[in-house]
């Protein structure tokens, strides 16, 4: 039986990696939560699979949490509870947190030796180097659970790295794919929250709908699959059936196919190298009809290129991106600024980051200093969210 910990088991990907653990009691327990501040859906996944340990974000939301689930499960607390979680004994810890804060808890699970089963692609954009120089050193495995990311790894099991000629990253174009200028400088939260194909969480939402997403999961599979940023290209799909291809070097090309459920990706990384009866509804190509490819639209939607630009800079800039579009998408979603000030704040942020010559990741304090210098800058151009700072 493979015991897991799952860190952000009450987002998006956290919820439906449970559900997928629930179907197979047999094969998994799961050992160790974390999540934030959603104490009553983190005591009620506590009551269905009694981990050994959970973590909460606050001593407020631990007591609540302790009057719920009574004794005999660990409470730990913030950012040092993440880590407490990230390294309880495992086969597998699912990095499922959004944002900068999954950084930490996903080095400890890995410095102990855990292998990771990555959702949480800011931790790679952050600090790639570091972060993959550690998986070398611990012998530990890395995989991918973003649905473009697993896509690549299944169509390059089995291939020769040097007959790799270009990974094709696919998106939808989120909710704006076909709106003029004009029409997404007016855009509201709930037109950027209006997903077509996927079921995410808000922060993911917003970033498919600016394309910064897609910036972000470049520089993942820059680290992830050790290919240099000018072999990573991206391509529209507005069905998002086709998840990602791989180019070879004979002009041969795999794809990865399937209906846009989380929980492929999800079991796969779970059962690898196995596959899981999901009991999902199959693929009716023929009632698809068509798939439709088109080339990102860089004028509309200009973070595709901030994501190249700071891979080409140094090792530290991506982790400056980073911190000003979370920055940024979270005042947007408070209401404090209009959609297009999430492109032109972390524009303005990479230049400034760019202006100063930061250099290498030599350590993870090298990049907490990078995303603390890029969030203050941030929050120096956005205003304050309504009813307080963003």
């Amino acid at each position: 039986m493979k015991r897991l910990v799952v860190l952000g088991s009450t987002g998006s990907v956290g919820v439906q990696t449970l559900a997928v653990a629930e179907a197979f009691p047999d094969r998994y327990r799961v050992v160790g939560l974390a999540a934030g501040r959603r104490v009553d859906l983190l005591a009620e996944q506590v009551a269905r699979f009694r981990p050994a340990v959970v973590s909460v974000g606050d001593a407020e939301g631990a007591a609540r949490l302790r009057e719920r689930v009574g004794p005999g499960v660990r409470i730990e607390v913030g950012e040092p509870g993440l880590e407490a979680v990230a390294v309880e004994p495992a086969e597998l810890v699912v990095a499922a947190l959004v944002g900068a804060v999954g950084l930490r808890p996903t080095l400890a699970a890995i410095r102990a030796g855990r292998d990771v089963a990555l959702a949480n692609k800011e931790v790679l954009v952050m600090a790639g180097a570091l972060v993959t120089r550690e998986v070398r050193a611990r012998g530990v495995a890395l995989l991918p659970v973003d649905s473009e990311h697993s896509a690549l790894f299944q169509a390059l099991s089995g291939q020769r790295a040097q007959d790799v000629a270009r990974l094709v990253l696919t998106a939808s174009g989120g909710p704006f794919r076909t709106w003029t200028a004009e029409r997404i400088a007016a855009a509201s939260v709930e037109d950027a929250l209006r997903h077509p194909n996927w079921s995410m969480g808000p922060k993911i939402t917003v970033d498919s709908a600016t394309l910064m997403n897609k910036g972000l999961e470049v520089i993942e599979a820059r680290w992830l699959f050790d290919v240099p940023p000018e072999r990573v290209d991206v391509v529209v799909h507005p069905q998002s059936i086709v998840h990602s291809l791989v180019e070879f070097v004979d002009g041969s090309v795999i794809a990865q196919l399937g209906p846009p459920d989380m929980r492929i990706p999800i079991a796969v990384a779970l059962a690898h190298p196995e596959r899981l009866p999901l009991g999902l509804p199959r693929l009716d190509l023929p009632k698809l009809a068509q798939l439709d490819f088109e080339a990102p639209d860089r004028a509309r939607f200009p973070a595709l290129d901030l994501a190249f630009a700071a891979l080409a800079a140094d090792e530290l800039a991506p982790a400056a991106l980073n911190a000003a579009n979370e920055e940024a998408v979270a005042s947007f979603l408070a209401g404090a600024i209009p959609f297009p000030e999430i492109a032109a704040t972390n524009a303005a942020v990479l230049e400034r980051h760019l202006a100063k010559s930061a250099g290498a990741a030599r350590d993870l304090a090298d990049v907490l200093a990078a995303d603390a210098s890029a969030r203050a800058a941030a929050r120096e151009r956005l205003p304050a969210a309504p009813g307080g700072r963003s």
